[in-house]
């Protein structure tokens, strides 16, 4: 293989390399918008619902913030066997 072949080939190898570089960063900006958007409403939806519905809020986050707390007691309490 001559070296003029050679260049050419490198050439050609690093022209779809950059090409692939930039598709992979247009996927993931692409999926990072849709991702903070997603959230974005999630959120709103959240909110909303506290709003709307702010004692059933409140038990939810309380019995979740029970269950949480008995189960790191459970995970991390001594073993006594």
């Amino acid at each position: 293989m001559d070296s003029h072949h050679f260049n050419d080939r490198a050439s050609q190898l690093a022209d779809q390399a950059g090409t692939l570089a930039r598709h992979s960063a247009d996927l993931v900006r692409n999926s990072s918008r849709q991702l903070r958007d997603s959230a974005g409403r999630i959120a709103d939806r959240g909110s909303n619902y506290i709003r709307d519905e702010p004692i059933k809020a409140v038990l939810i986050a309380a019995a979740t913030g029970a269950t949480l707390m008995a189960l790191v007691n459970l995970l991390t309490r001594p073993d006594r066997s």
